[in-house]
């Protein structure tokens, strides 16, 4: 079902050598960041104490960080969390203070500010847990792109699925670039929302790559380059994806602007990946692709050509 239809046909692959030297300066400078900066590990990845307070008010995070500055915790997230009266503080991992004693400092200073604040629960992650998920993570990722690459390499060819591991490579090396540039935390939910905008440009590029073999199981018209019938492939469902693309874009975009502190990292890696997710599979998976078969093609031409001459 098609909402609206475009009438012109769009030259994208015309455009392809551009916007992969786009895409080749975008993923360099995500590199440099993450080589640079790092990542800024949250609590579940480098160990600390995570401890939830309720008070008998809506939480005022002015003061609650004024309070917890005084102890010199080094760099901790203070945030709503589930209703707002009720704060999520994460701690990093102190030298010679135990989870429990660091949890009482914490809420003694609370309660000299606020009496109301109670303690509802303290985790402790150990470092060697916290190590252990981040390999975890990695693992976790990189099984997600083998078994896509080994699917779509046999739904439709090899070359197939290199471009869309690639493309899906380019998406999340570009969101963790962006959240190393922003100093945005990594956490199990930021994993979570790239873990989902691997399925998102995955499923875009399927869509794609389905027509364009759908359109060459048809009559295709002599004379009609490879690149030609990807252009077309990619136009059919142009529509789909402006729907699908805008749809998620502001679903996130509501949640980043308006879902709160808790959600924002979230939500922020699903709003730069559902970007770079709708443009790779046009001008990284396709255009790879389209260059890849030019290639090969165009070596098997120059071999007829060579055995005949003999």
């Amino acid at each position: 079902m098609e909402f609206f239809r475009i009438r012109r046909d769009i030259p994208f692959m015309r455009h392809a050598l551009t916007f992969n030297v786009i895409s080749l300066v975008t993923f360099l400078l995500a590199v440099f960041f993450l080589a640079t900066k790092g990542l800024n590990l949250g609590v579940d990845f480098r160990g600390g104490t995570i401890i939830e307070v309720t008070y008998g008010h809506a939480v005022d995070f002015g003061r609650l960080r004024a309070a917890l500055d005084k102890l010199n915790l080094g760099e901790y997230s203070a945030q709503s969390f589930g209703r707002s009266d009720t704060a999520l503080i994460r701690l990093p991992l102190k030298e010679g203070v135990s989870s429990a004693q660091l949890s009482e400092r914490v809420l003694g200073e609370l309660r000299l500010d606020d009496p109301s604040a109670t303690q509802q629960r303290v985790e402790f992650v150990g470092p060697q847990v916290g190590r252990e998920l981040q390999l975890q993570a990695v693992y976790l990722v990189l099984a997600g792109l083998v078994w896509i690459a080994i699917y779509l390499a046999f739904r439709f060819d090899l070359r197939g699925g290199v471009a869309a591991v690639v493309a899906v490579l380019h998406d999340v090396i570009v969101c963790l670039g962006a959240l190393s540039l922003t100093n945005r935390e990594f956490s199990l939910p930021v994993l979570a929302a790239l873990l989902t905008i691997i399925g998102y440009s995955v499923n875009d590029t399927i869509v794609a790559y389905d027509r364009l073999r759908e359109n060459r199981g048809k009559f295709v018209p002599k004379g009609r380059t490879f690149a030609q019938q990807m252009n077309d492939a990619v136009n059919q469902t142009l529509s789909r994806t402006i729907l699908t693309s805008l749809t998620t874009f502001f679903s996130a975009a509501v949640l980043l602007f308006f879902g709160g502190r808790t959600l924002e990292d979230f939500a922020f890696v699903l709003f730069v990946g559902v970007i770079t997710g709708t443009y790779s599979t046009t001008y990284v998976a396709a255009a790879l692709v389209v260059d890849w078969t030019n290639y090969v093609e165009g070596r098997l031409r120059r071999g007829k050509k060579a055995v005949a001459k003999a």
